[in-house]
């Protein structure tokens, strides 16, 4: 999730703080709005139910929130970055099988991109209501979201920095609004106890299934884990405690005030906003509003992030990926933005009503806690834990999880199912991309490089052979220096005999440290035959065409390499030689037996890659020189057809 602000990581600072809480508690912070009306819903109020309540939210921020996110998993960063993309890299060589709970994570973080937005901004506009019964919310709900979208390629940088003091007075607003109403009834301080949660799980008609609405209270930690690299592990810690003393003292602010109506039904009111005096309703719903915004655009912010740790890990098809302003993590997902938005004009004209989406809240979210927790799991392992302590902090955190799912279960046929199919959506997509390169990447041959040099060394000085470039260049995925995939020779040497000055080989290692970019260079045949290796991090933007010039002009530099056009006249005139791309597309073919799974992967990997970029987009290639050469997937092995040849 994007910030425009220059943060030291390193420590506490003012500024970072502020930046912190405009960007990071967002989505937690506007919980208050929604919590306690949908703990109470339709049922009788009463001291059981409002102090169990409360004491499952505080218990819940403790437990959920600050033990297992603000304590415990910022510590687990890749190089200063988190988020479960990041937690991924961290630990997917411990196991294979770990792609799998950091896909439903991931899916499920997109899914809360799409629902959060939508119950937010109809939570504050619900509270026009009060004042004005016959208020339009939806049209105006989808007006706001509307703007927000457009907004979105635009970057936050001008208005970044007002994110901050917002959040200042509205976490100073619902601190002094709950206090107001606890000298009312300082009961409700009973609830700190965690025996008034227990009873109400174990002796409360139905009491287990609150924890569906209880976990609303915390559905905003795993974003906070995501903006990690943005802020900083001290500037989230420190500004966590500010931010938990005002949603305490709301929420008990809130209690207070309906425990002075035991025995009603709530109805239609929404203790966040009964708890206002009536002079502040209007400005408290318009600050409400704008909350609800910065929790939207945080969000919104971090699904960018997102998708592009996603794209470079081989976990989504390759999009484009704009950089609106030249700050740190500003980026713009033109698809992304419009999926979510299509997403949450759909939430808000299918369920119309806040309590409605309620219903559909917390599934998604409660998944991603649990893949987080499976992924911490090994990476506690991995830094060597004591496994006894690692078995009861997992036990617990999969204990209160479990248990939220469990409850969260009972929304499944009141609009979860809604989420459960939008996530389930994005999870093929993962799982298709990612398994098609699985196999496509098992069919890849490579070869020693070596045998072929003397003939490429020939052909390039063979002038009876029509010059194709001066310098032609492959992007290969050759991990050792002196191998090549066989394509690559087949494409030089067989296909159509390519004549070139020099060849360049080019390959991309996407490594796990988010920010590396270093190249290394091996001279297979000085001045000939080049391999560059790139090393570039998940979260750097891949202009592989800008970072190979400055490669080659530093070899020229060197005298390395000689990049003077080889035609006379041009070469006297200093003119540079001309560079062409190869990129080689293997697509699947038809005479070769695969399994029905692998085949029925590849033939919806190959619908998906029709909305993706193509290699030379993606990679930043100036594609006026990128030539496209198709081979067979699978290029030897496929069954002998016996002909029998017949007379004349």
């Amino acid at each position: 999730m994007s910030s425009s602000h220059s943060v030291n990581h390193a420590r506490f600072t003012f500024a970072g703080a502020l930046v912190t809480l405009g960007i990071v508690f967002g989505d937690i912070g506007t919980s208050p709005l929604y919590v306690m009306k949908a703990i109470i819903g339709d049922d009788v109020i009463s001291p059981e139910l409002v102090l169990g309540g409360l004491s499952c939210v505080f218990w819940t921020l403790t437990i959920q929130t600050t033990f297992k996110y603000v304590f415990l998993t910022l510590r687990a960063d890749n190089n200063g970055e988190g988020g479960i993309f990041a937690l991924y890299a961290l630990v997917r060589r411990r196991a294979k099988w770990l792609t799998v709970p950091a896909m439903i994570g991931g899916c499920a973080l997109l899914a809360d991109g799409i629902i959060t937005p939508s119950i937010s901004v109809t939570s504050a506009v619900e509270g026009f209501r009060i004042h004005q019964p016959s208020i339009p919310v939806i049209p105006i709900v989808i007006g706001i979201l509307s703007l927000l979208f457009l907004f979105q390629r635009l970057g936050t940088s001008v208005v970044g920095k007002w994110f901050g003091w917002i959040m200042v007075v509205w976490f100073g607003v619902l601190a002094v609004l709950g206090a107001s109403q606890i000298s009312s009834n300082w009961g409700v301080f009973k609830a700190l106890s965690p025996h008034y949660a227990v009873n109400l799980l174990i002796n409360y008609p139905g009491g287990v299934w609150l924890l569906g609405a209880v976990f609303l209270c915390t559905t905003g930690a795993e974003a906070l884990y995501s903006d990690l690299g943005h802020c900083g592990r001290k500037n989230i810690q420190v500004s966590w405690v500010f931010v938990k003393a005002a949603l305490i003292i709301n929420y008990f602010g809130q209690g207070a005030w309906l425990l002075n109506l035991q025995g009603q039904h709530l109805g239609d009111r929404n203790p966040f906003y009964f708890i206002m005096p009536e002079w502040f309703l209007i400005p408290g719903i318009v600050l409400a509003t704008f909350a609800t915004i910065i929790a939207s655009q945080a969000l919104i912010s971090g699904s960018y992030t997102l998708i592009s740790e996603a794209v470079r890990l081989n976990l989504w098809p390759k999009v484009s990926i704009v950089y609106p302003t030249a700050q740190r993590g500003q980026l713009y997902i033109p698809s992304i933005n419009w999926l979510l938005y299509v997403g949450c004009i759909f939430i808000v004209l299918y369920f119309k009503e806040s309590a409605h989406m309620e219903a559909a809240y917390g599934i998604a979210i409660t998944l991603a806690m649990i893949s987080t927790t499976v992924l911490l799991h090994n990476y506690l392992f991995r830094h060597r834990w004591n496994l006894g302590v690692i078995s009861l902090v997992i036990g617990l955190f999969l204990t209160v999880e479990m248990l939220f799912l469990l409850a969260n279960t009972a929304k499944l046929l009141h609009g979860g199912m809604v989420v459960i199919l939008i996530g389930g959506v994005l999870f093929t997509i993962m799982f298709v991309w990612y398994n098609a390169r699985v196999i496509k990447n098992r069919f890849t041959e490579f070869t020693k490089i070596g045998p072929f040099i003397e003939t490429i060394k020939e052909l390039s000085e063979d002038t009876t052979v029509s010059k194709y470039a001066t310098n032609l260049v492959y992007l290969t995925s050759a991990d050792h220096s002196q191998d090549v995939e066989t394509k690559v020779i087949y494409s030089i040497l067989r296909k159509q005999p390519k004549r070139a000055d020099i060849y360049w080989l080019v390959h991309v290692d996407w490594i796990d440290a988010p920010h590396t970019l270093e190249y290394s260079v091996n001279q297979l045949l000085p001045g000939k035959v080049f391999k560059i290796d790139f090393k570039i991090g998940f979260r750097v933007e891949p202009k592989i065409n800008l970072y190979l010039r400055q490669v080659v002009e530093e070899l020229a530099a060197k005298n390395e390499v000689d990049l003077l056009s080889r035609y006379p006249s041009l070469r006297k005139n200093n003119v540079m030689g001309d560079f062409r791309f190869v990129v080689i597309d293997r697509v699947l073919n038809y005479d070769y037996d695969l399994s029905f799974k692998e085949e029925l992967v590849l033939r919806i990997y190959e619908i998906i890659q029709k909305f993706a970029l193509n290699d030379q987009k993606a990679f930043g290639l100036d594609s006026s020189n990128v030539a496209v050469e198709t081979v067979p997937l699978i290029m030897q092995g496929q069954k002998e057809t016996k002909l029998k040849r017949c007379s004349v």
